[in-house]
């Protein structure tokens, strides 16, 4: 049977014969549930949510009014051809949010566990957003972005194609990102530059004090030292490694669009505190 027996679907809500809704799981008034959607246990849509064919939802996830999910991508390439949206478990995300699937035929946009994706904003066509995730009101994600897991991106940030945001990275308001954001750092600015460490961030994530000291170390050497790249790289290496360091490391050098640099501004006015400046 396409819905369990236990799952609870409001009369207005229009739920195609071919979806299925997993046990204990609420579809709210005015709800739209194509076919060829799969929605897990202990779900709860909104009224007025609309879930397009090839998406799959996990298990409790929480859904809020007028979010769309498994919009035909925003991309003059797009065919029309089957491609997936897939977002996994103990999502929340909040009104009026729109994720699309993949442009390209059998591609995927993936969503994982445990993201917070606040209101109004995108998420577009073949992103990849990890685990533990904040997305903040208004943050648009153009297509094929990464998001490493517990990353933080505040409201109004808008993320050009192909960028990647590494594990516990803080993105400030307002911050135009347009090359790789390297993992566990804090940054801001117009145009995204470091500003030091995510304290709050890695506090809450349960780093310990030795941990916190090594980061600013790395972030010196790679922000602070004057060294070439490769040369802040090998010393990372080579003079304080840890698994932290150590993906700190190879996310830089997987990077392909170049990592972001302190501001010229910044640089000239002498800041080059890493994690207490205001």
């Amino acid at each position: 049977m396409p819905a369990d027996p236990s799952a609870v679907i409001a009369p207005t809500a229009r739920v195609h014969p071919d979806a299925r809704i997993g046990p204990q799981t609420v579809i709210g008034d005015y709800c739209v549930i194509e076919s060829d959607v799969v929605i897990g246990a202990f779900c709860r849509l909104e009224p007025y949510v609309y879930v397009k064919r090839w998406t799959t939802l996990g298990d409790r996830n929480e859904i809020s009014a007028g979010t769309v999910l498994g919009t035909d991508p925003l991309d003059k390439a797009f065919t029309g051809a089957r491609s997936y949206l897939r977002i996994g478990n103990d999502n929340k995300i909040r009104e009026h949010f729109t994720i699309s699937r993949g442009t390209q035929p059998e591609s995927v946009t993936e969503i994982g566990d445990g993201n917070y994706i606040m209101t109004a904003g995108h998420i577009a066509h073949n992103c990849k957003v990890g685990n533990r995730t904040v997305i903040c009101s208004t943050a648009l994600l153009a297509g094929y972005v990464e998001v490493e897991d517990e990353a933080f991106i505040s409201g109004g940030v808008v993320i050009h194609q192909y960028s990647k945001i590494g594990r516990l990275a803080m993105i400030g308001g307002n911050t135009r990102v347009n090359q790789d954001v390297p993992p566990f750092f804090l940054y801001s600015e117009f145009n995204v530059a470091p500003r030091g460490l995510n304290l709050v961030g890695l506090k809450r994530a349960g780093f310990t004090s030795e941990q916190i000291s090594t980061l600013k170390k790395a972030y010196t050497l790679l922000y602070r030292s004057g060294l070439k790249l490769e040369e802040a790289l090998a010393r990372i290496e080579a003079e304080i490694p840890n698994e932290h360091t150590l993906h700190l490391v190879r996310f830089i050098r997987s990077s392909r669009r170049g990592i972001c640099r302190e501001s010229t501004r910044r640089r000239s006015a002498g800041f080059g505190h890493t994690g207490d400046e205001p």
